[in-house]
């Protein structure tokens, strides 16, 4: 339980590649995948939700470990633990090995400093139907606690890449076939314009960046298009997470349109 305390840290769940994912909708997720479940520790005198997920790791050959509320409040990132949480091996994929099974919806988050923001993106591109989301740059890891919550188990829905390689990222994805769409606030051509051009249709991978600062210009310059979200009432603009669930939305129409008339 020492050891699971410590995943709190980040350099420990890099080196360790482990991460706890708490609360029971993080844990049914998980135990979706056991192969990716180390442990499941939970209160001795646990809800009837917590039971069932019992049932489930049992099923699955987890182990699963009851503790005292006490140590489940010390390992439990919240104020209010729910009363199980799971240790869990890293999930990303390597980059290559998802451009390979030919992706047509990508998110890539660059620089994505805040945990809540970046699981909140991650929920956002499993909602839109990604098939998978990049963490590039020195943003924080998906394995941050907060992360992990704010996806509501999309963590476990699609492929996840880290990457801190930018140019590297964004060369390879285009390499792929992808054409890069950079949101960007200040950008001329707006997403009604590239979606009435029919740029949203094929393959394609949003670039969204910091939360404070955007994307840097020379990222912008890189990009295939760079596009802003059109503001048609009073708001100054939109946070990171509401334009990219504007942005893949979008997309995720386009191509859906697109396919169906091809069938």
């Amino acid at each position: 339980m020492a050891k699971a305390r410590r995943l709190a840290d980040r350099q420990v769940r890099s080196q360790s590649r482990r991460f706890l994912a708490e609360g029971p909708q993080a844990v049914r997720e998980a135990l979706a995948h056991p192969s990716l479940v180390v442990e499941v520790f939970a209160a001795e005198r646990p809800s009837d939700v917590v039971r069932g997920l019992r049932q489930a790791a049992d099923a699955a050959g987890v182990a699963w470990t009851e503790v005292g509320e006490d140590v489940i409040r010390v390992v439990a990132d919240t104020v209010t633990p729910q009363g199980v949480v799971a240790v869990c091996r890293f999930l990303d994929r390597p980059l290559a090995e998802v451009l390979d099974a030919g992706p047509r919806l990508m998110t890539v988050g660059i620089d994505v400093r805040d945990p809540g923001n970046a699981g909140t993106l991650l929920r956002c591109a499993d909602a839109a139907g990604c098939d998978a989301v990049v963490l590039a740059g020195r943003g924080v890891d998906p394995y941050n606690p907060k992360a992990v919550r704010a996806s509501a188990g999309s963590l476990f829905h699609l492929p996840v890449i880290v990457s801190p390689d930018v140019p590297g990222t964004l060369a390879a994805v285009r390499a792929a076939g992808l054409r890069l769409l950079a949101a960007d606030a200040a950008a001329a051509t707006d997403l009604d314009a590239v979606d009435r051009q029919g740029l949203l249709a094929g393959p394609t991978a949003w670039l969204f960046g910091n939360e404070a600062h955007g994307l840097d210009p020379e990222l912008v310059a890189v990009a295939d298009e760079a596009v802003s979200v059109p503001l048609y009432g009073r708001a100054e603009s939109l946070n990171l997470v509401a334009a990219a669930a504007v942005c893949l939305y979008a997309s995720a129409r386009a191509q859906s349109l697109t396919a169906g008339g091809a069938a």
